[in-house]
């Protein structure tokens, strides 16, 4: 192998070693703390632009389900960020509760189901 081409692999090697420290430094996930009744009445309505008339987090702090009207304003957290979605109000108070996990139907392609950790559904605080 004559000089040139050596000093060419070396340098391939070296950018690819680079483009992989740096890939591997951007997954970092930044540390997420739990849901609060406040901070998910913010992001529902910073994502919807809608008032949110009651919010209901689930028990690990990792999603909750916002009553706005006719619509279930839903967020949950998928890696280091939250996922909004919103469906119809009965069918979020129409979902399933089995072994504390709520199963609501998004029918959505993208994201099809939740599961979010609760104690209680559909909640006793509802306002008709």
């Amino acid at each position: 192998m004559d000089k040139g081409a050596l000093i060419q692999f070396a340098g391939s090697v070296a950018a690819v070693g680079a483009l992989v420290a740096l890939s591997a430094w951007a997954r970092i996930a930044k540390p997420v703390g739990p849901l609060t009744p406040e901070r998910a009445i913010d992001l529902l309505m910073l994502e919807f632009g809608r008032t949110v008339d009651a919010v209901w987090v689930s028990t690990d702090g990792r999603g909750a389900v916002g009553r706005s009207g006719v619509l279930a304003l839903v967020i949950y957290q998928v890696g280091d960020g939250y996922v909004t979605r919103h469906m119809p109000w009965t069918n979020a108070v129409a979902a399933t509760l089995k072994d504390g996990r709520l199963r609501l139907e998004l029918g959505d392609p993208g994201a099809p189901t939740v599961v979010l950790a609760m104690e209680a559904w559909p909640p006793q605080d509802l306002a008709a």
